[in-house]
């Protein structure tokens, strides 16, 4: 006689198989950030390593020196005046109902110098330079160029990253000063042309408040800024994934990523910087 067979129980087979829960995702997401987390330092590493090791040729330095520091003149200019004109017009109203008119110019320069000045000029920085040092850099790995750097003998760390960031830190300090400049120039040319603010007293109060130590801050955060933009999107660009899908991606992560390691730098180096200065100097008053 024969045997029926018996059903199948197996998972696949009755069509019960349950995909991972929101716990299981959520624990994937974490390890992989973490993983993340973990490859960028120990890339961040080598090339700290192999920048005090061997210094890189000029013939490689000046190109880069150009790309990332003169072509993004325009941009951080452009943006630093309006960003200086667009506080003028934002902040005017409330200041002239409080019968503070004339100390705009020191609520205008004190946040271009300290805060937005630094950082709009990493964030364009970012997206201008950022994105393209991922993108050419994924072209390459997509490509096998820096596989064939490696086979003729070429640390491809120390040609390709190496230059790129000493390029953006050393430059974005620059870049920021004139960020800070134009933004200071925009605000003061529509706070007393066109808003009608005593020129003397705009300027009498902008100088009471802020001081040189002020500035320091900003160009003192840029240095981390352009740092963390030059790692991330280099990094970005060597773990690039094949085809034109992987290196746009990459392009995109670049920024993200350089963006919000933007916006944690700036919180962390404010808090650290406030604190150290109110441990020296307790009893300055601050502005608010």
């Amino acid at each position: 006689m024969a045997v029926a067979p018996l059903p199948a129980t197996a998972p696949e087979a009755s069509g019960l198989a349950s995909s991972p829960s929101p716990v299981h995702r959520l624990g994937e997401q974490i390890f992989h950030a973490v993983e993340e987390i973990g490859l960028l330092a120990q890339f961040s590493g080598l090339t700290v390593s192999w920048l005090f090791s061997r210094r890189p040729r000029w013939s490689v330095l000046v190109p880069n020196f150009y790309a990332i520091g003169v072509q993004s003149m325009p941009v951080v200019a452009i943006t630093g005046t309006f960003i200086g004109m667009v506080l003028a017009v934002q902040a005017h109203s409330q200041f002239k109902m409080m019968g503070l008119a004339t100390r705009l110019g020191s609520v205008i320069n004190i946040s271009l110098v300290k805060e937005l000045g630094p950082v709009l000029a990493a964030t364009m920085l970012a997206g201008r330079v950022g994105s393209s040092m991922a993108a050419e850099l994924g072209t390459m790995r997509v490509t096998e160029q820096i596989d064939a750097l490696s086979a003729l003998g070429t640390n491809p760390v120390n040609y390709l990253v190496v230059p790129r960031f000493l390029s953006c830190v050393l430059l974005i300090p620059l870049l920021t000063l004139m960020g800070d400049f134009m933004g200071v120039i925009g605000g003061a040319v529509v706070s007393t042309q066109l808003l009608k603010v005593d020129s003397f007293y705009y300027w009498y109060h902008s100088r009471q408040y802020v001081g040189s130590l002020d500035l320091l801050a900003g160009v003192f955060k840029s240095y981390f800024f352009g740092a963390a933009i030059a790692l991330i999107s280099c990094h970005r660009g060597f773990h690039s994934k094949a085809g034109a899908e992987g290196v746009g991606k990459a392009a995109t992560e670049a920024f993200v990523y350089s963006f919000i390691a933007i916006l944690f730098l700036d919180f962390v180096i404010g808090i650290g910087w406030n604190t150290a200065y109110y441990a020296i100097w307790p009893d300055t008053a601050g502005l608010l």
